[in-house]
């Protein structure tokens, strides 16, 4: 029999325990914890095996990029144009009444010594086809932009998990302390679906956050420097106030030991007070030559601010950020990819806008030899339809889609998986698991292995999925 003294002291010893235990996980001091490895020299630079890849650019086409009309040609469309589309089964739209077969109003041909066939709406990419890996059956598990750009960026439907750019931060440390780890270059329109949950650090501590660089304003960086009004503020001040703010921030730390958002605010300030004399050399496009910025399309209307937007990724990479995500659609119904209303007249400018600079990327990034360690992915958060809404738009579809990859680790020409005839299924679908656990895997880390222990469950980018896509690796 026990007395209730013993059973007080029993049970209030269990839940101290359970308490400690809470505490230190967060400080990450259980024996069990798993922590961010530090990368090894000896590994290239990766934690679990050798890294092939240092630096990635990540080009997002916001809005749901027509794979039917883009890169995965379907003749049967065409051959079945404004018919009923039957493909024996129960057929349903996502936001409107599925129509007739619509067939792509732009011609395909086949480029390179691989024979890829690309669209006439990307006479520059067409170009560099043996270059890039495509993978042509990526799927995903919801037909909104919300839900589906999430998966895209962090692997879950749900707002508050973090995204690739922020576990490539946490898993391999910074390459400079000038510039910021992740940097994410929006669309000079807006922001995209979700805005800025797209880069979110989620539940990892906040400083390994994206970095917005908005290039259209007359302040790229918000808040880097004091405004012009406050002439109080001189360069000693400023020094001063900065070491008094920091000084205030540690004692705050110290009484609340796990506290990632002042510790992300440490951070920052610490960050920016050396950005102010490494990012204005580094965003200042006027330092490339005419050539260059000729290549990238700058001047011209229809491709100026993505260029912009490219050749900055570029210049970034160069001075070891690590991860660049560039932008291309705002949110909303227009000015992105999400062509519901007319392919013919919704998705070539989009396509014109991208596809001078996207090239000039690529072959400026192989004639530096920064292609030896970088990896560029062209992504999209689902495909579209193969039948109309409306007349000649195409509503959204998880069912398939696609990306293609180039650079470091990458074996150009080839095409992995694909679409039914229809491009409407995928065929024996990869996931966003997929493409994640094969980019993580090029940069020398194991997908199953970078964790973090959040609300008692070891949280990983690819969550319980992934596999590694080995077609598009070379050896």
């Amino acid at each position: 029999m026990q007395t209730r003294r013993d059973f007080l002291w029993q049970a209030g010893g269990g839940l101290g325990g359970i308490a400690l235990a809470h505490l230190l996980g967060r400080e990450g001091l259980l024996a069990d914890t798993p922590r961010a490895a530090t990368p090894a020299g000896d590994l290239n630079g990766g934690v679990h095996h050798r890294a092939k890849v240092k630096r990635v650019i990540q080009l997002f086409m916001n809005g749901g990029a027509s794979q039917v009309d883009t890169f995965d040609h379907k003749p049967l469309l065409n051959r079945h144009h404004g018919r009923t589309f039957n493909p024996g089964v129960h057929v349903e739209a996502v936001t409107s009444t599925p129509g007739n077969v619509l067939g792509c109003p732009f011609p395909f041909a086949r480029h390179g010594q691989c024979g890829r066939w690309v669209s006439s709406l990307f006479p520059h990419l067409a170009r560099q086809v043996d270059d890039l890996a495509f993978v042509m059956n990526l799927a995903s598990r919801s037909n909104v932009h919300g839900p589906a750009s999430y998966m895209m960026n962090t692997g879950f439907i749900l707002p508050g998990f973090p995204c690739m750019g922020a576990w490539l931060s946490y898993g391999l440390g910074r390459l400079t302390e000038e510039l910021p780890t992740f940097v994410v270059l929006p669309d000079q329109r807006g922001l995209p679906y979700n805005n800025l949950g797209n880069f979110s650090a989620g539940f990892l501590p906040v400083q390994h956050a994206g970095t917005v660089l908005r290039l259209n304003n007359s302040r790229p960086i918000a808040a880097i420097r004091p405004p012009s009004s406050a002439t109080y503020i001189t360069p000693g001040s400023e020094t001063a106030g900065r070491s008094a703010l920091d000084a205030l921030n540690r004692l705050h730390l110290a009484d609340n030991p796990g506290d990632s958002r002042l510790e992300g605010r440490i951070a920052s300030y610490e960050l920016a007070a050396r950005m102010q004399v490494a990012a204005p050399e580094a965003l200042d496009l006027a330092r490339e030559t005419t050539a260059t910025q000729r290549l990238y399309g700058l001047g011209q209307p229809a491709t100026d601010s993505f260029a912009r937007n490219c050749l900055t990724a570029r210049r970034l990479i160069e001075r070891d950020v690590r991860f660049v995500q560039v932008w291309s659609g705002a949110g909303g119904p227009s000015n992105n990819w999400d062509n519901h209303t007319s392919i013919v007249r919704e998705l070539p400018p989009m396509a014109m806008a991208t596809d001078q600079p996207i090239a000039a990327l690529l072959q400026d990034l192989k004639q530096r030899g920064l292609l030896e360690d970088t990896l560029v992915v062209w992504s999209t958060e689902f495909g579209r339809q193969p039948f109309s809404q409306g007349s000649e738009g195409r509503d959204h579809n998880g069912g398939t889609g696609l990306c293609w990859l180039a650079g470091a680790g990458i074996r150009g020409g080839v095409a992995i998986g694909a679409s039914d005839e229809w491009g409407w299924r995928a065929l024996d679908p990869h996931y966003c698991f997929d493409l994640h656990a094969t980019i993580l895997h090029l940069m020398g880390i194991d997908h199953t292995r970078l964790t973090f222990l959040h609300n008692g469950t070891n949280r990983r980018l690819t969550d319980v999925h992934g596999h590694v896509i080995d077609g598009v690796l070379s050896q």
